[in-house]
């Protein structure tokens, strides 16, 4: 009798999967989202981030248009999802 001994790859762990696809987000957009989700007015965001506050205007109209959101309320919880 013969015992085959078989070592399995070692598994990464997968991403949590919380049921909300990865959006194509650019890193500044996602950390204005942050910011925004943290409770930081568009001027506290602009100033954090080195930037007016129309920049971070725009970004956030930007994410809203990629991701069909209407209220900060919902990109406050598209941030929660996320882990931002």
């Amino acid at each position: 009798m013969s015992l085959t001994l078989t070592l399995a790859a070692p598994q990464t762990p997968a991403a949590p999967q919380t049921g909300v696809p990865e959006p194509a987000l650019a890193p500044r957009e996602r950390e204005t989202l942050r910011h925004i989700a943290a409770g930081r007015t568009y001027l506290q965001t602009a100033r954090q981030m080195g930037l007016s506050k129309h920049t971070v205007d725009a970004y956030l109209r930007r994410i809203r248009a990629k991701l069909n959101i209407n209220s900060t309320a919902e990109l406050t919880r598209l941030a929660i999802s996320l882990g931002l």
